[in-house]
């Protein structure tokens, strides 16, 4: 077992890595609901280099202090990412209400604890920017994702939404407290 599993700041040179954990994940997570045409569409090269320029952005220029971007590492090498950040619907309130816009770990370390380590390490860096709640949009359909942060406790605040994929995906979403 590693010793040199943590979480940290994302930095420039772990773009790359990022891009192709989300693309792996998007494929992993949508390859059942979308029919192959689409799905080629948002994991191709085109796709790929849009969330390149986003998350260099995210690492260089983020929105606000209170937006991060983190990384999970196992010998030093980006295994999973979590981006976090004020909410973004209109129900909720920026200044105490957190989203997770992106938690992602790759699909050859699932199940090492990475995705936990991420999870407590945006809970803690959201906790410090003063939030007091977080929340999560993710697949109704039963997923990986979804059963990870609903063992974590999350759970169903009512909020339901549809992507529009060229297929309607649902989706809903799950909250936590995390503060008072």
């Amino acid at each position: 077992m590693s010793t040199q599993r943590f979480v940290r700041s994302a930095r420039g040179e772990d773009v790359e890595t990022v891009v192709a954990i989300q693309v792996a994940a998007w494929r992993d997570l949508y390859g059942d609901l979308l029919p192959a045409p689409v799905l080629a569409e948002l994991t191709g090269e085109e796709a790929g280099a849009r969330f390149r320029e986003q998350w260099h952005t995210a690492v260089e220029r983020p929105p606000s202090s209170r937006h991060r971007l983190l990384v999970a590492t196992d010998d030093r090498a980006v295994v999973g990412f979590a981006a976090v950040g004020p909410a973004e619907d209109p129900d909720r309130w920026p200044g105490t209400d957190a989203e997770i816009y992106a938690l992602h770990v790759h699909r050859d370390h699932v199940g090492r604890g990475h995705g936990s380590r991420l999870l407590n390490a945006a809970v803690d860096h959201l906790l410090e920017d003063g939030f007091r709640t977080v929340h999560v949009w993710v697949l109704e359909a039963g997923n990986p994702l979804r059963a990870f942060v609903e063992a974590a406790g999350w759970r169903p605040d009512g909020a339901r939404r549809e992507l529009d994929l060229g297929v309607p995906v649902p989706m809903v979403r799950l909250h936590a407290a995390i503060g008072g």
